[in-house]
């Protein structure tokens, strides 16, 4: 008996082929989840520490532009814990729920495509690294929290081109959130939650119903 091929299904299988041979696709939008929580959770304990309310319009002194002031060692060592700690959190979620979904397509964790998608997803945020640490040496502080929503946003969109391009609106959101927060530098702290936080929950849970969800 004859065998009859759908072209569309066809068509729709090499489109995928091609997909898996260019694009590193198994990123998981828990992934994305896991950071958000972690971030909401560092924005927080920093609420917590400052004794202040987001969104008062009292924004306290650190985060204000300084002629000549920094910030006092028990506030530095408390932004660089917690944000490590955040950061911690963060890539574990995405290492274990990424190797975990790669799995299950069947494709590398590391390979070519997640190496070229680290190194362009990486630059730019080296780059604003490099950027933040003269911005406090200089006592901007006001302008950290900004600028790290703007060269993480930049860093998305330079990488979406190896991974999902859903990514590419992540991207755009953090630096539009970044560049506002630039004109608003006392409320760096709330756009960072919003940013790294809520944002990253809404596109993880978009991602996962998209991608991940099984029917």
């Amino acid at each position: 008996m004859e065998e009859h091929h759908n072209p569309l299904a066809t068509l729709q299988e090499i489109r995928h082929l091609m997909e898996r041979s260019s694009r590193f696709i198994s990123l998981s939008g828990l992934s994305g989840v896991i950071a958000g929580t972690f971030a909401l959770l560092g924005a927080l304990a920093a609420f917590l520490f400052l004794d202040t309310i987001p969104f008062t319009n009292n924004p306290p002194f650190y985060f204000l532009t300084h002629d000549g002031e920094g910030w006092r060692e028990e506030y530095l060592i408390f932004f660089l814990l917690d944000g490590l700690l955040v950061l911690i959190g963060a890539i574990g979620g995405a290492l274990f729920f990424t190797t975990r979904q790669a799995r299950r397509s069947g494709q590398p964790v590391w390979d070519a495509l997640s190496r070229r998608l680290l190194i362009n997803l990486g630059l730019p945020i080296v780059t604003g690294g490099i950027f933040i640490i003269a911005l406090y040496l200089h006592h901007l502080n006001g302008f950290i929290a900004p600028a790290t929503l703007i060269f993480y946003g930049l860093g998305l969109i330079n990488g979406s081109k190896y991974t999902l391009d859903d990514i590419r609106y992540l991207g755009l959101c953090e630096i539009a959130l970044g560049l506002l927060g630039m004109f608003l530098p006392g409320y760096g702290l709330e756009l960072w939650a919003i940013g790294f936080g809520i944002l990253h929950i809404i596109y993880g849970v978009l991602m996962y119903n998209k991608y991940e969800r099984k029917p």
